[in-house]
């Protein structure tokens, strides 16, 4: 862990004062938005790229003016057809100079669209979301229409740049684009378009998905595990675990588990699968809000051949995703582990994974458990 630190600061906080900086001095005509602080409460600007939506909320109570000016350009459509042009790989993405509008100005990319801001330095930290913006060297008062977003933490950018916005949604949009081919000047050598910039009221808060659910009502679902080597059909018992049976439906509906595999195999005992890290793509953030840990449920139901129990580690209030599907009586794991499903269909397919050729407890051969789909 300590080796991967090290590489992130090589490479994402060294350069970023000279990636988040121009190089032209800045004009002195300084932007105060007419607009209140009711005009900009509850506001996202909805950022539309060819790579994918990045939603942000924008801070007016850290930096007024930023936020007016930068919803006064969203409106104008200043920032449609500008580009995403520098890039930090894991660091940070910077775009909205309007000189990116043309393919010709390459050279002076970056050096666009500054000298309008004061700076509104707050106590917000450039931790992964944050929106701030872009400065030229030692030019406090320098911003403009330029903004960066940080991908992973900056603690090293801490107080040095304006933070006027924190992205909502669409993180990992962001965490793409910063891993696009750049040159040696950390310039991007394809074009990832701003195709709009729109603002919106801030939506209400969603719902959260199975929360108000009685456990009769959880016991009505049914999870069919659509896996490389067939279906496997799934009942819950939510009388005896209902907070348990509420999550795994929560995970399974946002698509937490699509893509897992099953890491690992015991044979004459257990099958596990829905560890995130063996996941085929990273999770979104909406998905990464959804995984948490779990206070046991441990209860009277006995682990046989069928039964399906959530995975933890030492700590009985350590389950989180993953989930193991027993193949013979485990009596060891009775009042242990958190029963909360059996097999109802399928148990030939469970059978059959349980069969694969094995290193150790690592299956030879990738067995995914592609979708989790939940009905009643």
């Amino acid at each position: 862990m300590r080796t991967i630190v090290i590489v992130l600061v090589a490479l994402a906080i060294a350069p970023l004062s000279a990636q988040v900086r121009s190089k032209r001095p800045p004009v002195a005509q300084p932007f105060v938005t007419p607009l209140s602080q009711d005009d900009m409460r509850n506001k996202q600007a909805v950022i539309e790229t060819s790579q994918g939506t990045i939603v942000i909320d924008l801070l007016p109570q850290s930096a007024p003016n930023h936020v007016g000016y930068f919803m006064k350009l969203a409106k104008e459509g200043a920032y449609a057809g500008t580009t995403f042009h520098r890039a930090v790989k894991l660091g940070i993405i910077q775009g909205g100079d309007p000189l990116t509008k043309d393919p010709a100005k390459r050279a002076l990319y970056g050096t666009g669209g500054l000298g309008i801001l004061k700076a509104e330095i707050s106590q917000e930290p450039v931790t992964a979301g944050a929106v701030a913006a872009v400065l030229q060297p030692n030019k406090p008062d320098s911003a403009g229409s330029q903004f960066f977003i940080a991908v992973t933490d900056q603690a090293a950018l801490n107080g040095q740049f304006t933070v006027f916005g924190r992205v909502a949604e669409g993180l990992e949009v962001a965490q793409q684009i910063s891993e696009a081919p750049t040159d040696d000047q950390g310039k991007l050598t394809g074009r990832v378009e701003i195709v709009a910039v729109t603002i919106r009221d801030t939506p209400p808060p969603e719902p959260v998905p199975f929360s108000r659910e009685s456990a009769a009502d959880l016991a009505q679902y049914r999870a069919v595990l659509e896996t490389s080597r067939g279906p496997v059909t799934l009942e819950f018992l939510a009388d005896k675990a209902p907070e348990h049976v509420r999550n795994f439906l929560r995970l399974a509906a946002a698509g937490v588990y699509d893509g897992t595999s099953f890491h690992r195999i015991v044979k004459g005992f257990v099958v596990q699968t829905g560890m995130v890290s063996t996941r085929s793509a990273p999770l979104t953030q909406k998905q990464k809000a959804l995984v948490t840990t779990l206070r046991p449920e441990f209860n009277d139901t006995v682990h046989v051949a069928g039964t399906v129990s959530m995975a933890r580690l030492e700590d009985p209030a350590s389950a989180s995703t993953s989930f193991f599907i027993c193949t013979a009586p485990a009596p060891s794991l009775d009042n242990k582990y958190t029963a909360f499903a059996r097999v109802v269909e399928g148990m030939g397919v469970v059978t059959a994974i349980e069969q694969e050729p094995l290193d150790g407890e690592a299956p030879r051969t990738r067995i995914e458990l592609k979708s989790v789909r939940v009905a009643k």
